[in-house]
């Protein structure tokens, strides 16, 4: 049987990875800047996180949620902790688009609507809603396109208020930065004018954390530097650094019922447990407030390149913009110098989504490498 080749592949081959580096079966080591489409959050084969796992399995691994899971309460509590979002419900799954899956879901069964708004060059996801939600034609399937959803530019908020005056859109769905969309975001105007907007028209206000959340930006989420509060809040990528695991935290004003959503595998012993040592280590380590510290010393540093005409993004969630498309580049840096970036919906942009253990040093080489190849 043979693999359904969907995935472009580079030839490298991990077989084994610690903090911010990946081996290859080649013998080389490899600088991940890119974090696996930033899932690596804590570092690759942390100590205190693989112990996590190990113990946890030793002792049971998986059974439904037909029973009683401490560690899906002690979740829910650090969670309630760390990341600011006081009295929201916790619902577990597997992805970010299952998340995004059941946010849009509860959304429509909370004010009964079934439209739904998104913006352009947004991402969230391959599962039906989601990807209806998304702004990529070539991924969404003729059964996906029978969703209703209206895309507005970011920004536009007379445009949402004229969609969101027909009474028919159940949520309006965003990402606070735009993760394959190429790092765009708005201003914080927009941000509050919209959660405004939602109050008023009835609309839930879905903010889409998967890639931007646990603290890659510097703040736990992306949303809180805009000081708004989302009725929904999807998960999951850093959430796990690399265990299958997301969720949606929900605003208390949406009731639970018995039956109303349901999961398989989300908020199994293993997943919780993987999510417990994310928590412990973010925390312990000060992982956000490094996040800052070594974005700043990267803008700075880029500031040397001359071919780097922008900068998108914040905190270790990061788009270098050149005049030139980046493909040939990427490939520079993974074959030559050993190091991996992200690409994006925008040709000339380079993605940088590293683990949040990173040094100035490991920046200094990404610098190094681009200097030699651009000059």
């Amino acid at each position: 049987m043979s693999l359904f080749d969907v995935y472009p592949l580079y030839d490298v081959t991990p077989v084994k990875a610690n903090d911010v580096f990946v081996y290859g079966d080649d013998g080389n080591k490899y600088l991940d800047l890119y974090g696996g489409h930033a899932v690596i959050s804590i570092g690759h084969s942390h100590p205190l996180y693989v112990n996590s796992i190990k113990n946890q399995i030793e002792k049971i691994g998986f059974y439904s949620n037909s029973v009683q899971n401490p560690l899906q309460n002690k979740l829910s509590e650090k969670l309630n902790e760390i990341s600011g979002c006081k009295d929201y419900q916790l619902f577990l799954c597997n992805s970010g688009a299952e998340a995004n899956e059941n946010a849009i879901k509860l959304a429509s069964f909370h004010n009964k609507k079934s439209r739904l708004l998104a913006f352009n060059n947004s991402f969230h996801g391959r599962t039906s809603a989601a990807v209806a939600a998304t702004d990529n034609k070539k991924i969404v399937a003729p059964v996906n396109a029978q969703q209703h959803v209206d895309f507005v530019a970011l920004g536009e908020l007379e445009k949402v208020e004229n969609i969101l005056k027909e009474n028919e859109t159940c949520a309006v769905i965003i990402e606070c930065i735009q993760g394959v969309g190429g790092l765009e975001q708005s201003s914080t105007e927009f941000y509050q004018g919209l959660e405004k907007l939602c109050k008023e028209y009835n609309t839930l206000l879905i903010a889409d954390e998967v890639q931007s959340g646990f603290g890659r930006t510097g703040d736990f989420f992306a949303f809180q530097s805009h000081n708004i509060q989302p009725d929904i809040i999807s998960i999951a990528k850093g959430m796990g650094n690399g265990f299958p695991v997301g969720g949606i935290l929900i605003h208390p004003k949406i009731e639970a019922s018995y039956g109303l959503l349901g999961t398989t595998f989300g908020g199994n012993h293993l997943a919780c447990s993987a999510t417990l040592a994310v928590l412990e280590i973010l925390e312990k380590e000060n992982l956000m407030a490094n996040a800052l510290i070594t974005s700043k010393y990267l803008q700075n540093a880029v500031i040397t390149i001359p071919e780097v005409k922008n900068v998108k993004g914040r905190g270790l969630m990061l788009g270098l913009e050149f005049d030139f498309p980046i493909s040939d580049l990427r490939k520079t840096l993974i074959y030559k110098h050993h190091i991996f970036t992200g690409s994006s919906k925008n040709p000339n942009l380079l993605r940088i989504l590293p683990p949040l253990t990173i040094k100035k040093e490991h920046i200094d080489s990404l610098i190094n490498a681009l200097q030699k190849e651009l000059n």
